[in-house]
């Protein structure tokens, strides 16, 4: 009987759905239309999560649907359940739940989920919920705007909130969630650019050696340096782009540089000037494996979890050296908790063969010894629970990233090779993904004490971030 009445409820909302569409495509009668239009001009489909109420635009709402037995598909992110046939056409199946963090029963093989076909331009994903409610019709001049209060997502995914008979609606921005940031990044990265400009006193024009020579104005403090060439030529050689997350080092690195090369000899001519510049921003073992003084510094520095799980996040992982290192040390520093970590980076060889590296005699004879094995050909390898522990992917960190909630981000030295809309849209990710108590690792020449968001802790040669 059940089965039946969900049935027919999927039927109603199909048979909605349909109409909707009959009327948007054209009715007969412009009048009738009209009218009622000015009664109700927007639909959505109601469904629930955690016994609290949400809505999506019908528009965006293919159809209803249940199933199950997704096919699974490896190395995907913890709410991608899988991949599904719709009537000849494989689509994603997302949890809905899992995006936004919210517990989940376990699931049972043969149990059919609740799911919206949504499509986001050429996209289509199957969506599922907990239950799946009706189509509402009400006036679009009702939805409230959004606050943080309404739910337990984060408020940029909410598009609004509206009250239909006595139910408070919150009302998700779906192509948002599903979306790229890439759309604006192009505006936003000129008007950061324009902005350091203005704070720097950067001027367009690289003055000239005689003009330098005429002004005789040479830098004697940090304050007064004159970033122009190094904004351009760090940017245009290295990808290195200067904001205020790195701009501190740069100017001081700048005097030295003057120091070395002289006041007439400090522009860069070449690829290999700009790597000699930046040879003292990485930070300690960037890429290499740990030296005990840098690992035991790390661990002293994590901070008290009791979670039966801790979940990591290390974009720019490179070819996985600081990845196995640091899944090492949370694996002494949590003995008993599972350790989770997704390591991205955008060098797509890198992270195919990071899961198959090999450790050197002496590294394994090291700090590592415990957490490391010997194969049939005498190679030193990881052992399984730390190998299992990380799931290298490629992903670039400047698109959307869905992640779950995590208790650290370790993203030495990545920022700053970041475009500069980027660097701001990922510390904005990075207070998004970060748990109330999770701590924060940038590289040592990267800050963001002057962000009230963030709390900067210095622990002997290490500063992490919590938020505030």
């Amino acid at each position: 009987m059940e089965n039946m009445q969900e049935q027919e409820q999927l039927v109603n909302i199909n048979a909605a759905l349909a109409e909707n569409l009959g009327a948007y495509m054209g009715a007969n009668d412009a009048a009738d239309r009209n009218e009622k239009l000015t009664q109700i001009d927007y639909k959505m489909v109601t469904f629930s999560l955690a016994g609290k109420d949400y809505a999506i635009d019908i528009m965006k709402v293919k159809e209803i649907a249940k199933a199950g037995r997704f096919t699974y598909v490896p190395n995907t992110l913890p709410f991608v359940l899988g991949v599904y046939n719709l009537r000849g056409e494989i689509i994603p199946i997302v949890d809905l739940r899992l995006f936004f963090n919210i517990e989940v029963e376990e699931r049972i093989d043969d149990a059919l989920e609740n799911m919206l076909i949504v499509t986001i331009g050429d996209l289509t994903f199957g969506v599922v919920v907990d239950v799946i409610d009706k189509v509402v019709g009400i006036q679009k001049s009702t939805i409230q705007p959004p606050h943080p209060l309404f739910g337990d997502i984060n408020i940029k995914y909410i598009q609004g909130v509206v009250e239909v008979n006595n139910r408070l609606y919150i009302l998700l921005d779906i192509e948002r969630i599903f979306g790229s940031k890439a759309d604006s990044q192009v505006i936003e990265e000129e008007n950061a650019r324009n902005m350091l400009i203005q704070n720097t006193s950067v001027k367009e024009d690289i003055p000239s050696k005689e003009t330098k020579k005429t002004e005789d104005k040479a830098p004697k403090d940090a304050k007064d340096v004159d970033l122009s060439f190094i904004l351009e030529s760090l940017s245009q050689m290295r990808k290195f782009n200067v904001t205020s997350i790195n701009e501190k080092w740069v100017k001081n690195r700048f005097i030295e540089w003057e120091q070395e090369r002289g006041k007439d000899n400090t522009q860069f001519t070449t690829p290999e000037d700009a790597d000699e510049f930046l040879k003292s921003f990485y930070s300690n073992y960037n890429a290499s494996w740990w030296k005990k003084d840098y690992a035991d510094a790390v661990y002293k520095v994590l901070p008290d979890n009791t979670a039966k799980q801790i979940v990591v996040w290390n974009p720019g992982c490179g070819k996985g050296y600081e990845t196995y290192s640091l899944a090492c040390i949370l694996k002494k520093r949590y003995p008993e908790a599972k350790i989770r970590i997704y390591a991205h980076d955008v060098d797509l060889l890198n992270v195919s063969n990071a899961p198959l590296m090999s450790i050197p005699a002496d590294v394994a004879n090291d700090w590592y010894a415990p957490y490391v094995t010997t194969k049939a050909n005498n190679e030193y390898a990881f052992t399984s629970e730390i190998k299992n522990s990380i799931m290298f992917e490629y992903h670039d960190c400047a698109n959307t990233n869905a992640l779950p909630v995590v208790d650290i981000i370790f993203a030495r030295d990545l920022i700053s090779f970041l475009p500069s809309a980027a660097q701001s849209a990922l510390v904005a990710d990075f207070e998004e993904k970060l748990k109330g108590n999770g701590v924060l690792f940038l590289g040592q020449n990267e800050s963001i004490e002057n962000n009230k968001k963030w709390v900067p802790k210095k622990t002997g040669n290490i500063t992490t971030y919590t938020k505030q």
